[in-house]
Parts: C-alpha cells; structure tokens; sequence
C-alpha cells in the first residue's frame, strides 16, 4: 500500500510513526511538505521519502492522506486534481467538508473525512471518521487502519455530525487541560508547590478517567458515589452548580459545533 501525505506537520508525523510501528514499510510512504526543515525531520526520523512539490512524488499513491492546514487546501491539492486514479483520500483538516474536497480535487469522491484529536501525538487519541457514498467497505477498513495508528475511532454517518465531533473530541483536549489548570491553581493556592499541583492534579485525572472507562456505570453514578451527604465533594459541587461550571462546559461544545459550521461554510467557498 503505498500512502501520500501532502503536509508533515504534527499530526501527519503522528500518523506516520503510527504506522510505522504497525509494520507499514517506511519505503511505501512519501510525504510532500514545501518546509525543508520538516522534510528533514521526518526523513531522519522515519526514513520515509520526502518531497518539496507534488511534481516529485508518486502520481497515483493507493493513499493519499490530507494533512495540510485547512486554508491552505485548495492551493495545495489543485496540483494532484484528476490525477488520483481510485486513490482513497483521508482528511485530517478540520472545517472541510468532503464535498468542496471532492470538487477542488477534479470530482474525486472516494473520500474520508477524519477528526482526530491532539492525543494522537502519544497514540492516545480518538478519531471521527465520515465517508462519502462511494468509499468501500474496503476504502473505510483502509482509513480505519491508518487512524487506529494513533488511537481508536468511531465512524458516523451524518457528515453534520463532524461539528460534533470537533466539539467534543478534538476540542475537549483544551478543555481538560483548562480542568487541569485551575486544580493547579486550587492547589497552589492552598498551599502546595508546583510539583505537587501537577502531580495531584493530573493524576486524579488520570485516575478518574480510566476508572470511567473500567466502570460500566455512568458517569454521573460515579460522581454520587464519590459525594457523600453534607461532605466536602458536595461543598464543591455546590459551589461549581451554583457558579455554572456544568452548564459551561454544555454550552462551550454548542458554541465549538456551531463555529465549526461556520468555519465549514467559509473554508469551502469557491
């Protein structure tokens, strides 16, 4: 299977050593990225062959994964429309909705669009996946395997259904690490170093997230047994319901999918 990318930034790096480590030959991967430092980086690092236009690189990759900036798109595919043959192409650009793809790639509509999420950096990430009515169960399996590379999936129908993805996944990093920090400065404040901020901070995290996936009992179950009556977790509570922390975080993933929307409208203009 030999697989394109055209970008080399982070997250194609990601994906790259991902499957690297799964047995795909450095060999059968080419990368095109204008930047010559990263064309370096990712040569010494995976000895994968790198390009600095499409003018260099394989014509007809049985892959051909999307990893440029979203605004940068339609500049940077127009040299490889109607030149892919039955290539599968996976998007990792948020925003883009596989329709303006289709159309900026010549009519190409073997299409996956993807949305992973910061994790994937250490092989802890999780990736929507969307498809086009034409991609196979095969063309599907393919892109499944090449974004398990960094983390699990889950595959949606509805292509609207992105946004929420976005809003979830691929944003909720931010809002963890946002968690994350205000236990730090909780900590600070009563009077622990930094050191221990973080460590009593990310471990709990840590702790309460795996323990959520172990368990199979809701979230919300898990949280009462934690809170006992009149204790100091139902202080806390209280304090966090009464000043909105719940409903903020609610309403912060509408408003991500909704920009996310908006951002689809806008990025696929002609």
């Amino acid at each position: 299977m030999k697989i394109l990318f055209l970008g080399g930034g982070n997250m194609a790096s990601a994906l790259i050593g991902g499957m690297v480590k799964q047995g795909i030959p450095a060999g059968d991967i080419d990368v095109i990225d204008p930047v010559a430092e990263a064309r370096a980086k990712l040569s010494a690092t995976f000895a994968v062959n790198c390009h600095a236009s499409a003018e260099t690189a394989p014509a007809s990759p049985d892959v051909l994964v999307l990893a440029v900036k979203p605004q940068q798109m339609k500049d940077a595919v127009a040299p490889l429309a109607g030149k892919l043959g039955n290539a599968l192409v996976i998007s990792i650009a948020a925003g883009l909705g596989m329709d303006s793809l289709a159309r900026w790639l010549g009519g190409h509509r073997n299409i996956v669009r993807c949305m992973p999420n910061t994790p994937a950096l250490i092989g802890a990430g999780i990736t929507g996946l969307c498809a086009l009515p034409e991609v196979s169960d095969e063309g599907r399996a393919t892109a499944d395997r090449v974004l398990r590379a960094v983390g699990t999936t889950v595959w949606i129908d509805d292509e609207a259904k992105i946004d929420g993805i976005t809003a979830i996944s691929g944003s909720g990093p931010a809002y963890v690490f946002l968690f994350i920090e205000a236990l730090q400065q909780a900590a600070a404040e009563l009077g622990f170093t930094p050191e221990q901020g973080r460590q009593l901070a990310i471990e709990t995290v840590q702790g309460a997230a795996a323990l959520a996936a172990q368990s199979d009992e809701p979230a919300a179950v898990l949280r009462e047994r934690v809170t006992s009556k009149g204790g100091t977790t139902a202080a806390a509570l209280q304090v966090m319901a009464e000043t909105g922390v719940k409903n903020g975080i609610v309403a912060g993933c509408h408003a991500a999918a909704a920009r996310g929307a908006e951002l689809g409208k806008l990025l696929g203009a002609d």
